[in-house]
């Protein structure tokens, strides 16, 4: 994919802690990275992701990971994550994410991510709200995110 291919991306510095003694960030800090981004993606989008009331409308659980380790980061570089949701199926979703250092070309990292909205309370998939299906296809198709009020099926999902 290329950069425009994303209508959101985020920067954030490798600390300390999330190096190993090679001196690059740890195969599992990449984990960490897509999390973030994540929330960030979603916080752009006007939803509170980890809310205790937001969960009980919509709650991923990942169920497929693919990692793609291209080249090293390190202690204090400021890596760009650029996010995207590129499919919405019944009751998941599939995410993209490449991480490059920032202000380059430089890829770094790829990701591809399956998530499905989950119901704790039965332990199963549920179907992804139509409101957020239609905010984020028209943020991916166009960058304009539509206000969650105009979605009464997304009311517990608001930041406040």
């Amino acid at each position: 994919m290329s950069k425009n291919d994303f209508r959101f991306s985020m920067s954030l510095r490798v600390r300390w802690s999330e190096c190993d003694a090679q001196g690059i960030v740890f195969n599992g800090a990449y984990q960490n990275y897509l999390e973030v981004a994540q929330a960030e993606y979603y916080r752009n989008l006007g939803i509170r992701l980890y809310g205790e009331i937001s969960r009980k409308h919509f709650d991923t659980a990942t169920v497929k990971i693919t990692l793609e380790f291209i080249s090293p980061a390190k202690i204090d570089d400021v890596l760009t994550i650029h996010c995207r949701v590129d499919r919405i199926g019944n009751t998941s979703m599939d995410v993209v994410y490449e991480i490059f250092m920032d202000g380059t070309d430089d890829l770094v990292h790829r990701a591809e991510v399956v998530q499905v909205n989950y119901n704790a309370d039965s332990e199963s998939a549920r179907r992804v709200p139509d409101g957020l299906r239609t905010i984020i296809e028209t943020f991916e198709s166009t960058g304009v995110v539509r206000p969650l009020a105009d979605f009464p099926d997304l009311r517990g999902l608001m930041l406040s």
